[in-house]
């Protein structure tokens, strides 16, 4: 029998104080393989076959962008309300994006703008948990914690931890973002970091011949920092150090390495955010079904101008490249980009020459995922400051990334009461793209 000391003590309901111990009863050295280790897994691949081979880049600009200065300039609206960094012609007719979009205007054509994109969430923490799982949380600006499944956990949930074929993680985070867990599914579909701790334990420092022993004892277990709580305990460890196996001992591990990039192909995304971006394509090429990649630095409640010009810089360009490298490489049927943050800015101009948080209009633009690219969605009111048609919420967008990615709209998982509930119990996706 092995067990594991997590530290922590406990009184049990006979007053008895005694650690607290999570214990593998009769398991042998040859029992701690992958198969069983990962048996929820396995289960959840058997059903794989029927699943488009599809993925998402889900590009989170943290913050809350304004939508008036990325894709609604309106400047038709009072001089207090219009973009102040003015705006740029895209390559669609009649079409503008914000005056700090040169290069994203030059792939308009293969972008949908949407202007109608709206909830009712004007907090941080409420607007990512309402973006990130399609579901209002109130409670997380007040010290609450995520009730409900990311979008990216439930891929996890439905496909598998790990590409069946690649080794490639399902569903993985480049920078981590407020409610993009797993919650009631369970840690073992939580993203996968490659900067966290799972992945540089299983870096190659033994020979070859070695590492069989050193994966039917969970790499040692004296060599590997298993940090567990009190929930989820062996279901946690084993989902993340078996994605950290299948990692090593396929070639898909090479596809977090930059350095395996055709170097004009890596010029050709800058640095920063860019290096982000291709390794999300790199990614999502190997077999990752859901990428977040998060930019920060959008919560721009004061000279919002000049804190555009800074940071949409990278965000242009490296928009540009992916969604230019996507459809050069005849990806772009197959990956959706979604670019969105927790929600707008107000529309009218504040007294330090700002915008403050505004969720009844939001900011949203997609491109690829064989949908119909090439237009604007929605219309927004004469001031920009709500939908002037039919509001999409984050359940429609929901409802779209569904479709993309094969998940049954109907679909169910039992909650932590043991009650099954459905992932999505409204919207429908978006019927201009679909």
């Amino acid at each position: 029998m092995l067990t594991f000391e997590t530290g922590r003590r406990f009184r049990d309901c006979n007053g008895n104080t005694r650690r607290d111990f999570l214990k593998v009863g009769a398991l042998g050295t040859t029992s701690l393989t992958l198969s069983n280790l990962m048996r929820a897994r396995t289960e959840a691949v058997n059903g794989r076959a029927s699943l488009p081979d599809t993925s998402v880049i889900w590009v989170w600009l943290g913050g809350g962008p304004t939508h008036v200065e990325t894709f609604d300039p309106k400047m038709t609206a009072p001089k207090e309300y219009r973009s102040v960094t003015g705006e740029v012609s895209t390559n669609l007719p009649g079409v503008t994006l914000g005056g700090t979009f040169t290069k994203m205007a030059t792939v308009a054509d293969k972008m949908a703008i949407v202007r109608s994109f709206a909830h009712t969430n004007s907090g941080h923490g409420g607007g990512t948990h309402w973006l990130m799982t399609g579901y209002d949380n109130r409670n997380i600006d007040n010290g609450g914690l995520p009730s409900r499944p990311s979008m990216g956990s439930i891929v996890s949930r439905i496909r598998g931890s790990n590409h069946p074929r690649t080794g490639m993680p399902t569903y993985v985070r480049l920078g981590g973002i407020g409610s993009d867990g797993a919650a009631f599914l369970g840690s073992a579909n939580s993203p996968f970091d490659p900067a966290g701790q799972a992945r540089k334990n299983m870096a190659l420092t033994v020979k070859h011949n070695r590492l069989d022993n050193r994966r039917s004892l969970l790499s040692g277990l004296d060599n590997i920092n298993r940090q567990v709580d009190s929930t989820g305990l062996m279901e946690g460890l084993d989902a993340f150090e078996q994605q950290a196996f299948s990692l090593v001992l396929s070639r898909s591990q090479r596809a977090f390495e930059l350095k395996n990039e055709d170097p004009r192909v890596s010029a050709l995304y800058g640095g920063g955010l860019g290096q982000q971006m291709l390794r999300a394509r790199r990614l999502v090429e190997a077999g990752a079904g859901f990428v977040t990649v998060s930019y920060g630095g959008w919560d721009m409640h004061g000279k919002i101008e000049e804190s555009m010009r800074k940071t949409s810089a990278q965000l242009d360009h490296a928009v540009h490249a992916l969604i230019e490298d996507l459809n050069q490489r005849s990806m772009d049927r197959n990956v959706l980009v979604v670019i969105s943050g927790e929600f707008g800015r107000t529309p009218k101009i504040n007294k330090n020459g700002g915008r403050d948080h505004w969720a009844p209009l939001s900011t949203l633009a997609l491109s690829g995922g064989g949908l119909r690219m090439g237009q604007v969605i929605g219309e927004s009111a004469s001031k920009v400051d709500v939908p002037k048609t039919t509001p999409i919420r984050p359940s429609d967008l929901m409802a779209t990334v569904f479709q993309v990615l094969g998940v049954d709209p109907k679909i169910q998982f039992f909650n932590e009461a043991g009650r099954p509930v459905y992932m999505l119990e409204e919207g429908r996706p978006i019927r201009e793209l679909v």
